[in-house]
């Protein structure tokens, strides 16, 4: 499987703080943004990444992160030119998709839970397409998926006035290859764009879609607004001087992972200089070379 990271858009709701940097790179308490959802989708067991970007930002996201080689993943990145959609993401990553399944999560969305990431890695081998659900309070905001006592999806709908639940589809979705198609034979909504949720529907029509509900532990955190930037953040540092572990460490994850060894790891904390983070980094050398 490989994954697709939806990097791009203005930011717009939170200007002037993306008037010069993407939203995706704004600090959420000790860390960019754009590491919480590939956090996710590396503890998926995913390596290859398309991060799509607008064409202002690109270099800052390359700048950050790379190629993804000190990871032990491969980065990969593409220009959405005008945000037209979510869907879009396919059209532009269609070369890099090719005949495998991928998953797509959006790069201001944050996800984090015990589990998680075993829940996220079973859906690698997907036939169709796999979604989320999510109860919130407050489902105008969303996409909102009704479910039957049986379990099955029921509807979609997408932001609607008069939700049929109170459960909403976060930024993370999981299809086979045939998504490219899907979203290439899909027209543009009122508002111009190309829906996910119409994509969404193309699957529930021929009974290809199925749903996970994600366990009441789990947090997910859209950080559209300067309010939920602010929560974001402040579960963040909340959860971790609690618990003494980080969220979406991405060097902690690729040693987990197996990706690189201890001698890697020890390299890239001696680049990173003496600070909180590689002091973190730094307990799990002693746990390798005892």
């Amino acid at each position: 499987m490989r994954g697709i990271i939806l990097a791009g858009g203005t930011g717009s709701r939170l200007w002037p703080l993306t008037r010069g940097v993407s939203k995706q790179l704004l600090p959420i308490y000790n860390k960019p943004l754009i590491h919480y959802p590939l956090g996710t989708l590396m503890l998926a067991g995913i390596r290859e990444f398309l991060i799509i970007t607008t064409e202002r930002d690109q270099e800052a996201f390359q700048r950050l992160l790379g190629t993804g080689e000190d990871l032990g993943i491969e980065i990969d990145y593409a220009i959405q030119p005008k945000p037209e959609g979510l869907a879009q993401a396919f059209i532009i990553g269609a070369d890099f998709i090719q005949d495998e399944n991928v998953a797509l999560i959006l790069g201001d969305n944050i996800f984090h839970g015990t589990g998680l990431g075993h829940q996220l890695q079973s859906l690698s081998n997907v036939e169709g397409a796999h979604i989320f659900g999510y109860k919130v309070r407050d489902p105008h905001s969303y996409g909102v998926v009704e479910i039957g006592a049986d379990g099955k999806i029921l509807s979609l709908e997408e932001k609607p006035e008069n939700p049929k639940s109170n459960m909403a589809i976060p930024g993370l979705y999981f299809y086979d290859s045939s998504v490219v198609d899907v979203a290439r034979s899909i027209r543009p909504s009122a508002r111009g764009e190309l829906e996910i949720t119409e994509v969404n529907r193309k699957y529930l029509n021929i009974g290809k879609l199925g749903i996970s509900i994600l366990e009441r532990g789990t947090a997910w955190l859209d950080t559209g607004t300067f309010e939920s930037l602010y929560a974001a953040a402040s579960y963040v540092r909340v959860v971790e001087e609690r618990q003494g572990n980080m969220i979406s460490c991405l060097e902690e994850i690729a040693w987990r992972q197996g990706w690189i060894d201890g001698v890697k790891l020890e390299s890239l904390i001696n680049n990173m200089g003496r600070n909180e983070y590689s002091n973190y980094l730094s307990q799990f050398l002693g746990t390798l070379f005892e």
